[in-house]
């Protein structure tokens, strides 16, 4: 099974089994941590069925604008029935290794429980990096660590392989593709990667 065929399928019921009072308590701290300031311009890369989006609206407020992506279409037709009617939420079927997006168009790229998932990790930063704008920042977020994540992706032969990179090579993977000022956690029951682009 492909990853893409796994996560179409398993988006019918995806917040069923993994979107916990855990969950959503470590999205609220994390929301909270990363210092979003109201009006502005935000990219969900893999939004899935949208767990982030109520969040990020609370922290941007109407002035503020979210595009959501995904490449799992039925990710995408789930996410739209909940916040599609969002006058400042657009969601999209996209794929962030092929972004259609303009350039130095956002002020901040979340990347929530997507990146050990990435095929092609090199063209993914640079085409994240493309659409920041200067000084933009990348969150690479997990509510596992990285090896936990290892751990919890054995459950299915469609992930299985997919872990986050070590912090020498994810540091080094950042800066190839133009990211500085680069900040890992990788602690128990959490993930988080910062970095800003010159």
């Amino acid at each position: 099974m492909s990853r893409k065929t796994y996560f179409n399928e398993a988006a019918q019921d995806w917040n069923e089994k993994f979107y916990t009072s855990k969950l959503a308590t470590f999205l609220q701290n994390f929301i909270s941590k990363i210092d979003l300031k109201p009006g502005q311009t935000i990219l969900d890369v893999g939004t899935g069925t949208g767990i982030l989006i109520p969040f990020l609206l609370e922290a941007i407020g109407p002035t503020g604008s979210i595009t959501a992506i995904d490449y799992a279409e039925k990710m995408v037709q789930r996410s739209r029935s909940k916040y599609g009617n969002i006058r400042n939420v657009t969601i999209e079927l996209q794929d962030v290794e092929e972004l259609t997006l303009p350039s130095e168009s956002f002020d901040i790229i979340i990347c929530f429980g997507l990146f050990p998932h990435l095929e092609n990790r090199v063209q993914a930063l640079n085409q994240m990096n493309r659409v920041l704008k200067p000084g933009g920042r990348l969150l690479i977020a997990h509510a596992l660590n990285s090896a936990e994540i290892k751990a919890h992706h054995t459950l299915s032969t469609a992930v299985t392989h997919d872990a986050l990179p070590k912090k020498d090579e994810m540091k080094q993977l950042l800066k190839h593709t133009g990211f500085s000022k680069i900040v890992i956690e990788d602690k128990s029951g959490r993930y988080l990667c910062f970095s800003t682009t010159h």
